[in-house]
């Protein structure tokens, strides 16, 4: 199958363009069927010569994707599961949040990282998405939005589907240009986040790229003993190192950090714990923000169990008495399969005794 073109960035379609022996502003025009009126054909882009129409249509999809399940939860929570070219599934979720439309979308098929509480990394790493596979997902549920015709548009961004951004980096830099072009998407920068369990190497890379977008690190523990026993990425990237490309990270863009720690029962919720945790983000308070995560019971992952309100609320006291920022997360889509993976693994298990 033909690349997407979802996956260029609006130079990378400028050059194509050019090297079809077009004029450049045919990119423009492209763009603007692509991003702003939004077409699924390119017979579609009526104002472009036939000859370009053809070339086009011979050397890309628009659309990489099949919607295979659509699940809408009682909160407005949407989850969509999609098949790729190569059968592969992946997962995105659309979540109604108060200051928009929030979207959040997967890199990889299956994942490498090991977190032992988590959906996703039930299928181990099979590949990564392309750009295009990742816009794609941004797209169809702009689709999904113009059919219903309520003027509804993708306003946030969240790269925390299933894999690790930071493992497929190209990829997932070209597709944070390509959603934030002012004349495409035009979603904006500081209205993406992407997280990383923390690899420290490419946090440190992340600094450099001048994008103003959002950092989430995928704490979950304050120290290595209950953050390998979760996590294996613990022992290559320990919390010394992870912590060291946090604060070059910081010096770097000044901007702030997002931790996210999910609350499982007496394993990394005790008072003890919120104190290590406030200990370690102690120097750098000002740009820390700590996003409790109430668990999403996984069934493959039995040993765990979500912790006890009384418990979430209390170690969010210790921090909050430390001067931490703080939040415990708004849950989204508990009536459905909307925790990473969940959806995916349920659907490969329906076919697994099907066949």
């Amino acid at each position: 199958m033909n690349p997407s073109i979802y996956g260029l960035t609006k130079s990378d379609l400028s050059l194509w363009i050019t090297e079809q022996n077009e004029k450049e502003f045919r990119a423009n025009q492209v763009w603007e069927w692509l991003y702003e009126k939004r077409v699924t054909s390119f017979e579609e882009m009526t104002n472009l010569p036939k000859p370009l129409i053809e070339k086009l249509t011979a050397a890309f999809v628009i659309n990489p994707l099949k919607q295979m399940v659509v699940q809408e939860a009682s909160d407005g929570t949407v989850k969509y599961l999609f098949q790729l070219p190569d059968n592969h599934m992946i997962e995105t979720v659309l979540m109604r949040q108060e200051y928009g439309m929030s979207v959040c979308v997967t890199t990889q098929v299956g994942c490498n990282i090991g977190c032992t509480f988590c959906a996703s990394g039930l299928l181990k790493k099979q590949r990564d998405l392309t750009a295009g596979e990742i816009v794609a997902q941004i797209m169809l549920v702009q689709h999904y939005f113009d059919e219903r015709n309520e003027g509804e548009r993708v306003s946030h961004v969240v790269v925390m589907g299933i894999g690790e951004p930071f493992d497929n980096y190209d990829n997932v830099m070209h597709f944070l240009q390509i959603i934030n072009d002012p004349k495409g998407l035009a979603i904006g920068a500081r209205h993406i986040t992407v997280s990383t369990s923390g690899l420290a190497h490419k946090i440190k890379e992340f600094a450099e790229n001048g994008l103003q977008v959002n950092l989430a690190i995928s704490l979950h523990a304050p120290n290595n003993e209950v953050r390998t026993s979760m996590m294996r990425i613990n022992r290559s990237f320990p919390i010394e190192k992870l912590m060291a490309a946090v604060d070059y990270y910081l010096e770097k863009t000044n901007r702030r950090i997002t931790f996210e720690y999910i609350m499982l029962d007496h394993v990394n919720d005790r008072p003890e714990h919120a104190g290590q945790l406030a200990a370690l983000l102690k120097d750098k308070k000002k740009l820390s923000y700590v996003n409790l995560i109430p668990y999403n019971p996984v069934s493959e992952h039995d040993q765990y169990a979500r912790s006890k309100k009384a418990d979430v609320l209390a170690f969010y006291d210790i921090l909050k008495k430390n001067g931490i920022n703080c939040v415990i997360r708004k849950e989204h889509g508990t009536d459905i399969d909307a925790a990473c993976g969940q959806l995916r693994s349920k659907q490969m298990k329906k076919e697994a005794s099907a066949s």
